[in-house]
This record gives C-alpha cells, structure tokens and sequence, in this order.
C-alpha cells in the first residue's frame, strides 16, 4: 500500500514524541553508520598509501558533499511531500511524486556528473590542488563522477520509504552496500588474485560498486513491496506539478546542504595554507567528525517523516515536543562525543596515518572542534524541522548565516592569529553562535505554526 502500514502511521501520529523519534532514529544510526564507513573505509585504506593520496582525498570531499548534498537536498523535498502526502490518505497522490521525484533527481545529476568530468583540474586548482596531488585526485574523481547517477536511486528511495514511517528497510539497504564497500575496498586499492591493483581509483571504483548493489535492492522494494513507484505513461503538466511542491522545499534545502561543502572547500583552501599534511588531518578529521554525529544525523532523517505526517494531519503540538526532544538529544549526544574524543584522540590519529605531522594536527582537531558539536547538532536539526514545516528559506538563512558568515571569516581569522589551532577554533566559535540563534528562532516559528493549525481545530468543535 503506497500510504504506508496503518501502524507505521499510528506509532508516529499518536506515540509519546520522544517514542516515535527514536524509534525512527534507531534503526536509521545503523544505516548511517554503514553510509560514513564508506568514507572511513576509504580513508584508512588510502591512508596506507602515503600522505599524499591521503590528502588528494582530502581534497575531494568538498565535491563528493556538493554532490551528494544536492541529491539529499532534493529528497528531503521529496520525502517532506510524500509524509505529507500519507499523513493526508491520498495514496495515487504518494506514487506520483515518488516517481516523479526519482526522475527528477536523475536528470540533475546526471548534468552535475558530466560538468564535474570536464572541470577536474580548474575545479580542484582552485581548491589549493598543486602538481603533487592533482593527478591522484583525477584517479579518484572520474570513476566517481562516472557513477554517481548510481547513487540517486537509492537516496531518493530511502527517503521515499522513511517517509511511510518505515526506517529499518533503508537501514538494511545501507548496512548491505556498506559491508559490499568494505569488502571490495581494500581488494580494489591493492589488489588480489585476478583483480590489479588500482590504488586511489580502487576506492572509488568500490564505491560506485556498492551503490550499484543498494540502487538494485530500493528499486525492488519501492516498486514490488511498496508499491510507491506508478508506471503510467505521465502527464507533463502533473510532472511539472510535482517538481514545483518538491522543488519548493528542495531547492532551499539543496541550498542548504550545499552551503556546507561550498564552506567546507573554502576552509579547506585555508588549512591548505598550512601544507597538505594539514589538508590530511583535516580530512580525517571531518571523517570523524561524521561518524560521531551519527545520532544527530539519525534524527533529522527521523524529523521529516514525524513532522510531515503530523502537519498534514494537524498535530501542531507534537511539533513543538518534536523541537523540545531533540534541543535535548543534541546536547546529551554532542557532549558525551566531545568529552570521549579528546580522551581517544591520540588513538584514533594513529589508525589513519602513521606520519607523525599528520598525526599531532589530527588529534588536534579531534581535541578542539568537538567542543561544538552540541550547538552545530541542533542548528542542524532546526534545519530539518523548518524544511518539514514547509519553511526552507528560513533553513536556509540559517545555514547561511553559520557557514558564509561566520564559519569561513572566524577560521580565516583564526588561521591569521593561531595558525591552524586558529582554524579549528573559529569553527568552534561559528557552530556555538549558531547553536543558539537556531534554537531560540525555531521556538519562536514552531509555537506560531502550532497555534495557526489548532485554530481550524477550535473552529470547527465550536461549530
């Protein structure tokens, strides 16, 4: 059934908040932690390459966030329209924007995936690349760009499943490409029996390999079990109708998410400044950071499926428990990453890379820039309450205002005073500001939300 199972749609409509979001959140952690493996994988095999192929890498993360954020951009457009959808009872309505949305989604990837191989060098020049790392960034990059349309699928699938109130499905699928990532991995980079060694390429060959494997099995799912998908020959002004909903709230929250590689790459260019086994650091550094914040993450992938339903259903109240629950989790799961980093930082460093540089600049970030991590924790889920609610400019503003305002100038800043100490500080410094501003703002716009849906209410029981 396209609407989901009544019972999802129960759990989420009528269960204690703090109930229904974990029980979104849990299953979605295990799932996103097989999603930061790839990049963890990948880093510590490529680490054993040398210091440069694991700055090269370094380098790449900017670009593979820019893409990939602009795809989650456009599925939570897609998975804010579905829950409503659901939460509305129009079932053909939910298989029109599934399909739609896949479409969609494919076509813009597709462009970015064929621009991104022509633009390599100028591209990754511009991001402080020199001749020493440039062509070990071309190994990496073009089978990436080559497959990344294999990545869509799956990502605009899971949303499309979360939506329904189901988040252990995509969880699996996730888990499954992971473990196919850790496997192949390592046998790509260094090869074994009929298989050569491809160094840099083989890491990002296995990645393409896995989401080839989870763009199989969402397929299945969203058209044999979910009966999400309709294979309708589509109307053109009902396609243009369903891009313009999803797009409404997926262009802003594509905005949003790619405001943060935009920053990320221009931060790398001024820890590059500091030599490219800085660059290293920094890349492990955002690797850990990553998989540390899984429990946020898992959250704001919980937020949109709650509090689509229960917007389109007229539950303004749970809404406002909603940003009560997680301001709460974000601090308890921030702190407690903080507090257990800056104990096993000297441990972790020396996982990924045995350079003594790269090492003492590692556990330098993982001892400072974790302060913040409850502050950035919740401005990052009062992004996805706002792109719920059908407010993405305001996430958007925010997302703005953290990373173009303050994040970029206060770690430039920083780099002049403190050299890259100062770097790290400075995101400290921006991802604090910005905690509270998002909290104290999403208060205000969720309370005025909650009162304009128990107006109809009262109306109507008045009547």
């Amino acid at each position: 059934m396209a609407t989901g199972d009544p019972e999802r749609r129960r759990r989420l409509l009528e269960d204690p908040v703090g109930k229904s979001l974990m029980g979104l959140a849990v299953p979605m952690m295990i799932g996103i932690a097989a999603v930061l493996l790839f990049n963890i994988v990948d880093t510590f095999w490529v680490g054993r390459l040398g210091p440069i192929e694991l700055a090269a890498m370094g380098f790449t993360f900017p670009v593979a966030m820019v893409v990939t954020n602009l795809t989650i951009g456009l599925s939570i457009g897609a998975t804010a329209m579905i829950a409503r959808a659901i939460g509305e009872g129009r079932e053909a309505k939910v298989r029109q924007l599934t399909t739609d949305a896949l479409i969609l989604a494919l076509l813009v990837v597709i462009t970015v995936s064929v621009t991104g191989l022509f633009t390599i060098d100028p591209l990754f020049r511009a991001l402080g690349a020199d001749d020493q790392t440039l062509p070990y960034i071309r190994q990496y990059m073009t089978p990436w760009y080559a497959g990344v349309g294999m990545l869509v699928i799956p990502m605009l699938g899971n949303g499309a499943i979360r939506a329904t109130g189901d988040t252990k499905t995509p969880s699996i699928v996730m888990v499954v490409a992971g473990l196919v990532n850790a496997v192949i991995d390592p046998i790509f980079i260094f090869g074994w029996g009929p298989v050569p060694a491809m160094g840099l390429s083989g890491a990002a060959y296995a990645t393409v390999g896995s989401w080839l494997v989870s763009m199989g099995g969402m397929l299945y799912l969203l058209h044999f079990r979910e009966h999400m998908l309709t294979l309708e020959r589509p109307r053109v002004s009902r396609v243009l109708e369903s891009w313009r909903a999803m797009l409404h709230v997926g262009l802003p929250a594509a905005g949003t998410n790619l405001l943060t590689p935009l920053a990320a790459g221009a931060v790398t260019r001024i820890v590059a400044s500091h030599g490219p086994h800085a660059v290293a650091a920094y890349g492990v550094g955002t690797r850990i950071e990553g998989l540390s914040m899984i429990g946020v993450f898992a959250l704001t992938a919980a937020i949109t499926p709650f509090v689509g339903q229960n917007l389109g259903a007229g539950h303004g109240d749970r809404i406002k428990g909603a940003l009560g629950f997680v301001a709460k989790a974000s601090l308890l799961w921030g702190g407690g990453c903080a507090a257990l980093l800056f104990v096993i930082a000297p441990m972790i460093a020396r996982i990924f890379n045995d350079d003594a540089e790269v090492v003492e600049m590692t556990e330098t970030y993982l001892r400072i820039v974790p302060i913040s991590y409850a502050p950035y924790g919740l401005a990052i889920l009062v992004a996805s309450l706002f792109n719920a609610m059908d407010m993405p400019v305001k996430a958007t503003v925010l997302a703005a205002l953290r990373l173009v305002g303050l994040a970029i100038p206060l770690a430039w800043i920083g780099s002049e005073l403190f050299e890259l100490t100062g770097v790290f500080l400075g995101i400290v410094a921006a991802n604090g500001i910005m905690g509270i501003v998002a909290g104290l703002y999403a208060r205000r716009e969720i309370w005025t939300l909650a009162a304009g849906l128990q107006r109809p209410a009262v109306e109507a029981a008045a009547k």
